[in-house]
């Protein structure tokens, strides 16, 4: 891959790097507005009838639509544009504004008037799932012949209780850790190798504080922003070995033994004073832009946003999450998308997500543009292999996980939520409530 197509290819990721991250990773609260009563679709099959039920359904020149979040209109316009180009069907893309998506979503249900594909975060679907917004699409998914090849967590997003599944993957977003190798090389550290465990990024994290000189910090949080804090913490936790919440997502395993090792940790580097100036207070709007100005050691950060880090001159490594004794995950975030409840053209949409999941797409327009593939066997692909970044953020994937709950906006990333206020009282205020505040969690998963 020449430098020029790298350059392009960066500088559209970094456009959209901090929106797509915290969208990805938080849901609006105004869900209330999206419980349209059930239904079915109207003259086609919602429990795996039709042509689709097994193959890639039907391409017969139908006018399909689609909407998606503003900050996957870059991705979104890449596969529909390439759909239409090599198909009869049609799809007609709109791009909603990311704090208008809630609301429009949920006037549509109401109206029985959503599109025929809906994409939506991955931790908001299962709330659309659960109140009857999308097409049972179990026999179309079982029946696709990659399966096993698609990362789950998009597939877990739209799975109910009972097994059924409603969406395939749309566009990934990953968290990984990164650090300045530069600030490594000046505190002593081995510029090539981050950490593998919580207490070496602890360690590290303070090396680079005590030696980086004026205005360096050894980390930066987003601590007083939930989607952030899922988003870089659940995979120490998933590395670790212990789950963030029940199979059925109505409890919060958030004061697990893993769980308060990670918050230990994070109360450690804030003693130590090496925690970035603004972490108690960074709402997300501002969270990866200390990393890119150099200013910060080591630190969780959205794949998105690496490439703009080194298009702003940072020499940045790049790793998996580490766990508390090591190993490593990440969290799978982005967008995944489904056939409404409302289409009736199953058979038809279903043209285009099987397509979706298909190389033709996941290799020759993602990853070709610089995307993370949902595919796990085409994460070594030749054009991340030109690339060692890109190669190092697709290596992380395969120990991907996405939670999947249907209030978890509200237990997570909304404004004041229970996770946000256990992990000030445990890193900033040093208060001993964490077993008390994971059940505060717990009752918002349980209404």
């Amino acid at each position: 891959m020449g430098k020029s197509h790298l350059k392009v290819m960066r500088a559209g990721a970094a456009v959209l790097g901090v929106a797509l991250v915290l969208t990805a990773c938080s849901g609006g609260n105004g869900g209330d507005d999206a419980t349209g009563g059930s239904g079915s679709t109207d003259g086609t099959s919602t429990d795996g009838g039709g042509a689709a039920a097994s193959g890639e359904g039907v391409d017969d020149g139908t006018q399909l639509t689609m909407w998606t979040r503003a900050p996957l209109e870059r991705q979104a316009k890449l596969l529909v544009e390439a759909y239409n180009a090599s198909h009869e069907n049609q799809v007609k893309l709109e791009i909603i504004p990311n704090d208008d998506m809630e609301g429009k979503v949920g006037a549509a249900a109401q109206n029985n008037d959503l599109p025929d594909l809906l994409a939506g975060d991955v931790v908001r679907l299962p709330y659309w799932v659960e109140n009857g917004l999308f097409t049972d699409l179990t026999s179309q998914i079982s029946g696709l012949e990659n399966l096993d090849d698609i990362a789950v967590g998009h597939i877990d997003a739209g799975r109910t209780v009972d097994g059924e599944l409603h969406t395939l993957p749309f566009v990934t977003d990953v968290s990984v850790m990164v650090w300045n190798k530069d600030l490594y090389e000046a505190a002593g550290l081995d510029p090539e190798k981050g950490p593998t465990t919580v207490q070496e990024f602890v360690d590290q994290a303070k090396a680079v504080n005590e030696k980086g000189g004026d205005g360096v910090s050894g980390t930066y949080v987003g601590g007083n922003c939930g989607g952030c804090l899922v988003f870089t913490w659940f995979p120490m936790i998933w590395a670790s070995g212990e789950e963030v919440l029940s199979d059925d997502g109505r409890e919060s395993l958030l004061a697990s033994d893993a769980a308060k090792d990670v918050y230990a940790a994070y109360r450690e580097l804030n003693d130590a004073g090496a925690l970035a100036p603004g972490s108690k207070e960074e709402t997300g709007a501002t969270w990866t832009g200390p990393f890119s100005e150099g200013k910060v050691g080591v630190m969780q950060y959205p794949n998105t946003a690496v490439w703009a880090a080194i298009e702003a001159g940072i020499d940045v490594g790049v790793t998996a999450i580490p766990g508390v004794d090591g190993n490593g995950s990440t969290f799978l975030g982005g967008d995944a998308m489904g056939v409404s409840r409302d289409s009736e053209h199953v058979d038809q949409a279903w043209n285009f997500l099987a397509w979706l999941v298909s190389p033709d797409a996941q290799l020759d327009v993602l990853a070709k543009n610089g995307e993370v593939p949902a595919l796990k066997s085409l994460l070594d692909n030749e054009y991340a292999a030109a690339e060692p970044i890109a190669l190092a953020i697709n290596s992380v994937v395969a120990n991907g996980r996405t939670p999947v709950a249907a209030n978890f906006s509200e237990a997570f990333n909304a404004s004041g939520s229970p996770w946000v206020t256990l992990v000030r009282n445990a890193v900033f205020e040093g208060t001993d409530s964490v077993d008390a505040d994971n059940d505060a969690i717990t009752s918002v998963l349980d209404q």
